[in-house]
């Protein structure tokens, strides 16, 4: 069986969860790896076949994205020929997590595509959304991948076809060590607005992992250092907490391993608004800016000992058999891995391969 797994590349969060994926459908048949987008910091450690330039979004430096950079760096004509090149009607299974470019090709050659994703949770009409609406980013989140069935991960199971998170091996066995310091990731901030915000709380050390700069260097108690995976996991691993944007999968991994967590959705940034109302709920302190009048906030966060406890157990196997049991297409001659055994299938609606699901539990 041929799977194309299309990963959106703006962003750490696609790719990080990748990493886990990526290995349980090498198990399933001849994998394929499509990552689009210019905004990532981290690099999957798997060849990636198709390399897009797609359609990226921009952080900026005042607390979201910079539109004006956005549309400097888009190039529809070029977006078009990616979409218009790219053989989707190879593959037997097509796997989107939020990507454009393999999302636009399958819906213009009538392909199926399966979203696996967390923004296919955030649309959800059951998960938590912000009281002031935003149509249009509610649009952007509706068609900027359009997908013909969804799947998605969220901070709680808020529907049938939602998911908790996938949490990174590196995080799951980690044996954490509580250091003093802060973990800080705010993307859409500049390192001067994050020096000039925490560097007056001087009681605290921070460990600020920067999208904007590419050397490391401290000024008083902020401590600057460029995006990097390990050292962003040895960081976090062992904190006292973590300050974050209202993205997905940073604050989703805070949560699993007992972290104090604080967080600063992105402005203009429909799915981070989400985000924060969901885990708003769930008791973690949001604040809508990181501006001096919230120094407070951030103060008495960091004396407390708030933790909220969370159950994501290890599922991503047993969604990737289910997708597969219900998404592989027919071919002549189909090679499926599932639990310790390698079965052919003629047909997906061989009555077969569901015994054989059903087996392993599914």
């Amino acid at each position: 069986m041929k799977i194309l797994y299309a990963i959106q590349g703006t962003g750490n969060g696609h790719l990080s969860r990748a990493r886990d994926i990526i290995p349980i459908l090498q198990e399933k048949g001849e994998l394929d790896i499509l990552v689009s987008g210019i905004q990532a910091d981290v690099e999957l450690p798997y060849p990636v076949k198709y390399k897009f330039k797609g359609l990226s979004f921009i952080f900026g430096k005042k607390g979201g994205i910079d539109l004006l950079a956005t549309y400097q760096k888009s190039n529809l004509k070029q977006l078009y020929k990616e979409i218009k090149s790219l053989p989707v009607e190879e593959y037997d299974l097509v796997i989107n997590d939020f990507e454009p470019v393999s999302a636009w090709a399958c819906k213009m050659k009538n392909k199926a595509c399966i979203g696996l994703s967390h923004q296919a949770a955030v649309i959800n009409k059951k998960s938590p959304k912000p009281k002031k609406k935003d149509m249009v980013g509610r649009a952007v989140l509706n068609n900027y991948a359009p997908v013909s069935a969804s799947y998605g991960f969220h901070f709680g199971m808020y529907d049938k076809n939602i998911y908790t998170p996938v949490i990174r091996s590196q995080v799951r066995e980690a044996k954490p060590e509580k250091k003093d310091h802060y973990t800080v990731y705010l993307p859409a901030y500049s390192d001067e607005r994050i020096i000039k915000v925490l560097g007056e709380l001087k009681k605290i050390d921070w460990q600020v992992f920067s999208k904007h700069s590419k050397k490391e260097y401290r000024v008083k108690n902020v401590h600057i250092r460029p995006v990097n995976n390990d050292d962003f996991i040895e960081s976090f691993i062992h904190c006292s907490g973590v300050l974050c944007g209202a993205g997905f999968e940073t604050p989703a991994e805070a949560l699993y391993l007992k972290k104090k967590l604080m967080v600063i959705p992105m402005k203009g940034q429909y799915e981070q608004q989400c985000n924060a109302a969901a885990l708003k709920d769930m008791g973690v302190p949001v604040i809508k800016s990181l501006k001096k009048k919230h120094q407070d906030k951030i103060k008495a966060w960091t004396e407390t000992n708030q933790v909220i406890t969370v159950n994501y157990p290890n599922s991503t196997g047993r969604i990737i058999n289910m997708i597969i049991r219900k998404h592989a297409q027919e071919t002549e001659k189909k090679e499926v891995k599932l639990g310790d055994g390698i079965y052919s299938v003629k047909k997906l609606k061989d009555k077969s391969l569901g015994k054989i699901l059903n087996q392993l539990g599914e």
